[in-house]
């Protein structure tokens, strides 16, 4: 019973903390280019691709809803423990505080290096997947704004306060949903690695599966989170976004949330290796304050690369901690050291 007891509140902690961190990555440009419309309208259109999301997964992947990304991180034998739930606790407490922490090393690496032989080499090719979002983000982020920040972002500047063409709203909608999608299939696996599964092989590989009854009450929990996330306007992650150059603006945000959700995709159809969707917002972010500053008067260069450096600065801080974590609270409780 009480392995069932940790299972649900490791849940309900994560799939909170997680759309507290993580989703802002999503659905923060979203918050704030419409901010001059009710929050609830906003939660009622995300919550809908959630659940769309959920369905999707249930019906084509026979019941996966972490869409493969738990195919390589097996169930703890002895059920969800106490040291289980630490992790989501911490990244409540550093959400608390605006630190933009990696949830899939936060609470998967716990689940990896106790993993025991099922998951060896798991943890070192999450990383390695993880750090090439980030490079391949920053890149990307940069070059493309070093071909359209002149015109586009000074464009944006110039006509702040103009009418905006209605398409613009449209664009930027398709965009969110498209991201949300992306970061749902990456990220439901951080969340659902707390629930109990079945796995079967199908063509000589493990297929991991849900059933509705964890289905369906998890989509519930986390439609009322999200639903929490817009009523308090995002909360203190979504000042990372506020702070960028025009992310304020719809254009803005549609261009930030098509790129961001084409590096998901791209990434997404690699392997089933988890990564870090954190890292891959901040590189793209990263990328494209760094090019505005270097070509425009938009942003200091000083002031860019100082943010730049704060943001993966408390990254890698996030990485550090999961690290420490994942070593030492198995090792408190069983006397057993994981192996990496």
């Amino acid at each position: 019973m009480e392995f069932e007891i940790f299972a649900v509140l490791g849940f309900c902690l994560a799939a909170y903390s997680i759309v507290a961190n993580d989703a802002i990555q999503t659905i923060g440009t979203f918050i704030s280019s419409n901010t001059k419309r009710p929050w609830w309208l906003l939660w009622a259109y995300t919550a809908s691709i959630l659940v769309a999301v959920m369905f999707y997964g249930y019906v084509s992947g026979a019941g996966d809803v972490a869409f493969g990304r738990l195919n390589r991180i097996p169930f703890p034998e002895n059920g969800i423990e106490w040291w289980h739930v630490v992790p989501p606790i911490v990244l409540i407490l550093l959400t608390r505080y605006g630190i933009p922490v990696s949830t899939t090393f936060l609470v998967l690496t716990l689940f990896v290096l106790s993993g025991g032989g099922a998951t060896e080499g798991v943890m070192s090719k999450l990383l390695i997947k993880s750090g090439m979002g980030y490079a391949v983000a920053f890149i990307t982020g940069g070059i493309l704004y070093l071909l359209i920040a002149k015109s586009f972002e000074k464009h944006i500047r110039d006509t702040a306060d103009k009418p905006i063409n209605p398409l613009w709203f449209v664009a930027q909608w398709s965009s969110t949903c498209f991201l949300w999608t992306q970061w749902l299939m990456q990220d439901l696996a951080n969340i659902f690695v707390y629930m109990p599964r079945m796995t079967e092989l199908i063509d000589g590989q493990t297929q991991v599966t849900f059933t509705l009854t964890v289905i369906v009450p998890t989509t519930v929990l986390m439609v009322c989170f999200l639903g929490y996330i817009f009523w308090r306007g995002g909360g203190k992650i979504q000042q990372i976004v506020n702070r960028k150059v025009n992310t304020r603006d719809v254009r803005t945000g549609t261009i930030i949330d098509f790129t961001f959700a084409m590096m998901l995709f791209y990434f997404k159809g690699i392997n089933d290796i988890p990564m870090s969707t954190t890292w891959v917002f901040l590189g793209l972010i990263g990328g494209r304050e760094l090019a505005i500053a270097a070509i425009t008067d938009l942003r200091d260069r000083k002031a860019a690369l100082t943010d730049i450096g704060s943001d993966m600065g408390r990254a890698f801080f996030g990485l550090i901690v999961s690290i420490v974590i994942a070593f030492t609270l198995p090792w408190l409780a069983t006397g057993n050291m994981p192996n990496f």
